[in-house]
């Protein structure tokens, strides 16, 4: 993104924002032009503050008496962005759905550090294809590049601040969100500079190269929210793990992410390290959640796994969260009878999945109306599939989908109404059958589990 260019927009609309904060109430309004909804949802971290209705005229608003200082998100489905609220401000946005981020626009008393989150968020966008280019470069002339991109953002912040616009709070909210997006390129170098230029060796790195590591913050609740902060701390744990892991565990060949004990270390890293209660729990969970979901693991390393965090994280927010995929996970191993979920067929008659799947070799799929691009390329193949493997049944289940809707795409797709089915409980059918990544498949043969973990387009 062009230095001057993103200067002057921001110096343009911190004009906006100057004026003495009068009083403790706080007004955030705005105006979505093509909505994709019919609210927009304030929270604070992950607590929801409020939510709005747009009128007619696709127009929001909310008032405060009071609000605590911070950054916060509005949620707008599927859409989210930041905004910065502290007492005193009257912050308007507006937005345009169909390019989302780039139309929006923040405006008022306070807007300045809202607008410049959102630049930075746009800017680390636009410069992903020079930081790859960046990884080819040797290490001293990727720090010089990475350095020069972040100085420049940091120059911006402090010729925000001389004016008045941004200060206190805000400055270390904009500091850091430039310094973790840079880091965490930093995080990455080693990895992807082996990768592309196929060195097959970790390239020894200059003393200064990970000297910004004796400035990370480990405890900044204030933070644990802030994208670029968190993204680093995902980067930093796995960079961090793979190392310890590769010099001290007796290990064949190179350390892979599905292996159980790289994932424990990854656990017990978190432990150690992390001091901020909310960020720790956020980030046991993504492993947690990276771990069961991708690897598809034993059952007995699962319960190794699960063990492991439960010893560590006793009071982790998400442990029932956490708890529910685990058993969902261990009810679909192989030999397993298939979950007794109810669905719905064409005829409107209800059945179990286990009566659909009694006899021989049964492929289920999932489908939403919802996302038609993929209902079409699934469609396609399940009718090559169907030709090829006609051993099986092929049985699709629909999910959050209106009736009408299901049934008028099983006509025009052509698909046979009596291997099509519908589910009114796509919470009870997703915990059940851990619905991850869209294109999974469960494969069964007379009731009993083969693959729960299928792909539709890879496994056959």
């Amino acid at each position: 993104m062009d230095k001057n260019l993103l200067y002057l927009f921001l110096f343009v609309l911190a004009g906006c924002s100057k004026g003495e904060k009068k009083s403790p109430s706080v007004f955030f309004a705005g105006e979505i032009v093509n909505p994709t909804s019919s609210h927009i949802v304030l929270l604070k971290g992950d607590k929801v503050v409020d939510s709005a209705l747009l009128n007619e005229h696709n127009r929001f608003s909310f008032s405060f008496d009071s609000l605590p200082q911070g950054l916060y998100h509005f949620n707008h489905t599927p859409e989210y962005q930041y905004v910065y609220l502290q007492e005193g401000d009257s912050v308007m946005v507006r937005l345009n759905t169909m390019d989302f981020d780039e139309s929006l626009v923040f405006s008022g008393r306070g807007s300045a550090i809202s607008n410049f989150l959102l630049e930075l968020f746009l800017a680390r966008e636009d410069e992903i294809p020079l930081i790859n280019n960046y990884y080819n470069l040797e290490a001293s002339e990727f720090l010089k590049r990475v350095d020069s991109l972040k100085n420049n953002k940091v120059a911006l912040l402090n010729e925000l601040q001389n004016e008045g616009e941004i200060m206190g709070s805000q400055v270390k909210i904009g500091k850091a969100s430039i310094e973790y997006t840079y880091y965490t390129f930093k995080e990455k170098y080693p990895f992807r500079h082996k990768n592309l230029a196929h060195s097959g060796i970790m390239e020894k790195l200059p003393k200064e190269f990970y000297g910004y590591r004796n400035k990370l913050e480990f405890g900044n609740e204030e933070l644990t929210y802030l994208r670029p902060y968190y993204n680093f701390m995902l980067n930093h744990i796995q960079n961090l793990a793979y190392m310890s892991c590769n010099d001290e565990c007796k290990v064949k060949g190179q350390v892979v992410r599905n292996q159980l004990h790289f994932n424990k270390h990854k656990l017990h890293l978190i432990d150690s390290m992390i001091t901020a209660k909310t960020l720790k729990d956020n980030l046991y969970r993504y492993v947690a959640f990276d771990y069961l979901l991708k690897v598809h693991d034993t059952e007995e390393n699962n319960r190794t796994f699960i063990d492991e965090f439960h010893k560590l994280s006793k009071n982790n927010k998400h442990l029932n969260e956490i708890d529910k995929l685990y058993n969902g996970i261990a009810n679909i191993q192989p030999n397993h009878v298939i979950p007794d979920v109810l669905v719905t067929s064409t005829d409107g008659d209800t059945l179990s999945l286990k009566e659909i799947a009694k006899d021989g070799k049964t492929v289920f799929y999932f489908w939403s109306g919802s996302d038609r691009r993929h209902f079409e390329n699934i469609t396609k193949r399940i009718a090559i599939l169907t030709k090829q493997k006609p051993e099986y049944k092929y049985v699709g289940i629909n999910m959050r989908t209106s009736e009408p809707l299901w049934k008028g795409l099983i006509e025009a797709s052509g698909l046979n109404k009596e291997l099509q089915f519908r589910s009114n409980d796509f919470k009870t059918l997703t915990e059940s059958l851990i619905i991850y990544p869209p294109n999974k498949c469960v494969i069964t043969e007379d009731t009993l589990i083969v693959d729960a973990f299928s792909n539709i387009y890879a496994s056959f």
